[in-house]
């Protein structure tokens, strides 16, 4: 039995992760603001959003590494297959990071120990949660660097992060995320400052590792052509809040929220060469006194009286959300 399974609260059938009503606070700034989200093995949840949306920290809080005093979750829950990861005592929630759930995160050199080599670092994990020998945790180190392709593993493992260029530091983390297969993978802008080439191969390697372990895969991301190739489903975040959820294809077929429908409008397609591109106006709010109402509504073209409230999330479809009093006008156009 693994140590999730015999957490109070688990549930089998219960979707692998579920985030529900989050709340996360950063002295008067409420950056996350009730977000809800749910992804299940073998599928992609992508989260869109700009910088400041919220995407980074809602993971940051996931993962249990938003602490007082800087940042507090004030509300919600997280969920895996129905254990809440909040209310778990801070050992039993360690031993679940990496094991089920583990996250790639944006900067890997930032995120790697700058004075161990990466081999030691991977082998660290199989020591510290498998109980592995130091010289069997180097051999599976070196299985994992291999695994996701690092030339010459068994040498590079004694190299320290600085001798790796940025994409194959970047494989590294991810080494470290799935080096001891867990069921959940949030991989926050994985393939930012990569070339396009790096990119790809470093998608195609998540997307063989989710097919082969069933892996739950939540990509935060910016680039809006990785999530219309990748992504199962997204949720589209603004100011710290969900504002439109659904499956990728329709969402990107007909967005039904005004932001939404920005961000696709900003993306440059070839026949519009030698026009100016389009631009989301304005600036995204001061979250320490953001004020009542639609947050978006400042910047936003469908605005009506009725959006000095805040919007709820509405049913827009199936499997379909969007925080829009207009969503039916911004649908249609």
């Amino acid at each position: 039995m693994s140590s999730l399974e015999s957490l109070p609260g688990y549930d089998g059938s219960a979707p692998l992760l579920s985030v529900s009503d989050l709340h996360v606070r950063f002295g008067r700034a409420e950056v996350v603001n009730g977000v809800e989200y749910a992804v299940d093995g073998g599928r992609t949840l992508a989260v869109l959003g700009e910088s400041g949306s919220g995407k980074s920290v809602t993971a940051r809080a996931i993962m249990g590494l938003v602490r007082p005093p800087r940042g507090t979750v004030t509300a919600g829950s997280v969920r895996l297959r129905g254990v809440d990861l909040l209310t778990l005592p801070e050992e039993a929630r360690r031993r679940l990071r990496a094991t089920t759930i583990a996250m790639i995160f944006q900067d890997a050199l930032s995120a790697l120990n700058p004075v161990l080599s990466v081999g030691y670092q991977i082998a660290e994990l199989f020591r510290a949660h498998r109980g592995l020998s130091r010289k069997e945790a180097g051999r599976r180190a070196v299985e994992v660097l291999d695994l996701v392709r690092i030339p010459a593993a068994a040498r590079r493992a004694r190299d320290y992060p600085h001798q790796f260029s940025g994409g194959m530091r970047q494989r590294v983390g991810i080494g470290l995320a799935i080096a001891l297969n867990p069921q959940v993978i949030i991989a926050d802008e994985p393939t930012t400052a990569l070339d396009v080439t790096v990119q790809a191969q470093i998608l195609r390697l998540l997307g063989e590792i989710q097919r082969e372990h069933g892996t739950a895969l939540v990509l935060i991301t910016h680039d809006m052509g990785v999530v219309a190739d990748v992504a199962d489903e997204v949720a589209v975040m603004y100011a710290g809040r969900v504002v439109e959820r659904g499956g990728a294809a329709e969402v990107y077929a007909g967005p039904a929220h005004p932001y939404t429908k920005a961000l696709l409008g900003a993306i440059p397609r070839p026949e519009l060469r030698g026009r100016r591109l389009a631009v989301i106006p304005g600036a995204p709010p001061d979250l320490a006194g953001p004020g009542g109402g639609c947050r978006f509504l400042p910047r936003c073209g469908y605005g009506v009286e009725a959006c000095a409230h805040e919007p709820p999330a509405i049913e827009v479809g199936p499997g379909r959300l969007a925080a829009c009093h207009e969503w039916k006008r911004v649908a249609a156009q």
